[in-house]
């Protein structure tokens, strides 16, 4: 039942390839009876100005279309006109590198004149070990589109080009920044500038070109390229690597999808000939496993890998994706940069067609080496559950997670290696973790949530895995409604006021945001809080017994060093009996670092809701 593909026909360039003196347009069209391509001058708003008839492939090529147009056509508008058994239709190409304002005409384009100064030849950062990342996620409305950033491109992709934007993320010590969708998005009117409008970028439209409302000009196709190159060179040069979040679960609806317009259903999983299965929990689901779907999404990585030097992948439902796809994907990655990052949310948002053995889930981990999953189990075990607001975690009031919180500070039962476990305490869905601890502790005062955010914080960063933060946990982002003050639990289409981030606050709990910067200093320079294996883990970290409810103290005893943690959730300070010897802290409830804050010896005392991590001197 479906389009087959050898190898040689897997490396089939599709969509509008380009030089100077002709273009070949490719379409996959499984429906069609006859495409033409349909010129015009201008990305909206301009009548046709030329066509051309495409040509059946044969045999197994029968769904592929293609024509060749002689002369320079860099900068022309096209789209595709797909006449099948069920009507005509006009359809952006789903290949596009370029497009018009609001995509919905592709343009051909010379990507050879959008490269920066320096850009094709740049050296993309390496970590001496890929274990010592540290992600923060952000969006590129959010980080600038305030007025406390004084940017002079709020919300746009050359915010990135400012010292002042990057300089703030080199000093907190990520490694990483993970952007939120920043492909062209349909939510947004990219030709309206002064109508107010916000969205997270969770609805693909074209999924090969960067997102027009982010850069200063939607109208010319060639200025989001030049400008998202920008941005990324820029990161580059800072140090900084480049994950980029992509959603190839689901399409922003199906019928003016590109997808459905040139390729009917294909490109979908059905419940049957008319119903759409939606594991996206957003209408429908995209049918991975299929030949042509799995080429286009390998296709689409390794363009962004290739063509804007993209570090890595965070991939929304990842579980809606089948195992086989996200392998061969990590395997075409890995030709283009040996030191790709691949991770994603390893469930589904609702029940799919395609067998839970085959999808890309947690449970599946061992089936998909190198390839991380976020840990919800850490997540939930810190701060509760993510949906309850009385199910409460092991920092803010449920002492008896402490066996939950040592497996996931381990490393989670599923992951084969530290490396598969993206541990994380708020991402942009749901609540901030300020809001939740507003929410879940409104009987506590102010200073009682900042010791909990803090003993959580020390918690994400000694734990064994990959930490990663949502941009401004570190000096309580919230996230407050305009209409009753409350605090907004998916931002997704609120207004940019309640998202943008509000650098204020990083001067108001700058104790806070100290804190986090120097949990990254700590963790970074101390292997043990990264170890590369399980069998390593589990040969190192020795919890010790007896220990009263809500707290959860072991050491870490290596090669290199040995390690004391604790962590005290209970309101109570606790006494702890140390080996004897001399001890370095290096976080407690007040400050955190790589050096030494000062020296105890034979016990540590943890004052309630807080932390302590010293090194033996021994």
């Amino acid at each position: 039942m479906y389009t087959k593909i050898n190898e040689k026909d897997s490396a089939m360039k599709l969509g509008a390839i380009y030089s100077k003196e002709k273009t070949t347009f490719t379409l996959f069209s499984p429906v069609a009876d006859s495409v033409f391509v349909i010129f015009y001058d201008k990305g909206n708003n301009s009548a046709e100005k030329g066509r051309l008839e495409m040509m059946r492939g044969e045999g197994e090529l029968r769904s592929i279309f293609s024509a060749t147009a002689e002369g320079n056509l860099d900068g022309v508008y096209y789209t595709y006109e797909v006449h099948t058994s069920d009507g005509t239709f006009s359809s952006h190409d789903p290949y596009a590198r370029a497009c018009g304002v609001n995509g919905h005409r592709s343009m051909v384009i010379d990507l050879s004149k959008t490269n920066p100064y320096g850009f094709a030849d740049e050296d993309r950062p390496k970590l001496a070990d890929p274990m010592s990342m540290v992600i923060t996620e952000v969006s590129v409305a959010d980080v600038s589109a305030g007025a406390s950033a004084h940017s002079r491109y709020p919300g746009k992709f050359k915010a990135f080009t400012e010292d002042k934007t990057l300089s703030y993320f080199k000093d907190m010590g990520v490694t990483h920044l993970q952007l939120m969708p920043s492909y062209d998005f349909a939510s947004i009117d990219e030709s309206d500038s002064l109508k107010e409008q916000y969205n997270w970028g969770y609805d693909p439209y074209n999924y090969n070109v960067p997102e027009g409302s982010y850069s200063t000009d939607p109208f010319n196709g060639a200025v989001r390229v030049r400008e998202y190159k920008e941005m990324v060179h820029s990161i580059h040069e800072a140090g900084l690597g480049v994950i980029m979040d992509v959603v190839y679960n689901h399409t922003f609806n199906v019928h003016d999808s590109c997808f459905y317009k040139t390729a009917g259903n294909y490109f979908y999983r059905m419940l049957d000939a008319a119903k759409y299965s939606d594991a996206s929990a957003c209408g429908n689901e995209i049918a991975s496993e299929k030949p042509m779907v799995r080429k286009y999404i390998i296709d689409s990585l390794c363009y962004w890998a290739s063509e804007y030097h993209i570090d890595g992948f965070r991939f929304d439902l990842m579980g809606v994706l089948d195992i086989e796809t996200l392998n061969e994907a990590r395997k075409a990655l890995l030709k283009i940069n040996p030191d790709i990052i691949m991770y994603g949310e390893g469930w589904t948002g609702g029940e799919s067609t395609l067998p839970e053995s085959e999808r890309g889930m947690k449970i599946n981990a061992p089936r998909t080496p190198g390839i991380g999953m976020f840990s919800d189990d850490i997540r939930d075990a810190v701060k509760g559950h993510v949906f309850y607001m009385d199910e409460l975690g092991f920092v803010n009031g449920a002492a008896d997670r402490g066996e939950e919180l040592k497996q996931a500070v381990t490393c989670a039962k599923w992951a084969k290696s530290p490396m598969q476990s993206i541990n994380y305490l708020s991402c942009h869905d749901n609540y901030t973790l300020w809001d939740r601890f507003i929410i879940s502790n409104s009987h506590e005062s102010e200073e009682m949530r900042i010791r909990m955010n803090k003993l959580a914080a020390a918690i994400l960063f000694t734990a064994q895995g990959i930490p990663f933060f949502l941009h401004g946990e570190e000096f309580a982002r919230t996230k407050i409604s305009e209409a009753d003050g409350a605090p907004v639990e998916n931002s997704y289409c609120s207004p940019l006021s309640v998202n943008a981030i509000d650098y204020d606050r990083a001067e108001q709990f700058s104790d806070l945001k100290a804190y986090y910067k120097g949990l990254i200093a700590l963790r970074r320079a101390h292997k043990s809080f990264y170890l590369d294996t399980v069998d390593e883990i589990k040969k190192s970290i020795h919890f010790m017994d007896d220990m009263p409810d809500g707290v959860v103290a072991y050491t870490i005893d290596n090669d290199t060093e040995k390690v004391f943690v604790a962590y005290n959730a209970g309101k109570n300070k606790i006494t702890i009996k140390l080996a004897d010897a001399l001890w370095e802290v290096l976080a407690d409830e007040a400050s955190a670092g790589e050096k030494a804050l000062y020296t105890i010896k034979d016990q540590a005392i943890i004052p309630g809701v807080s932390c302590l991590v010293a090194v033996c001197k021994c």
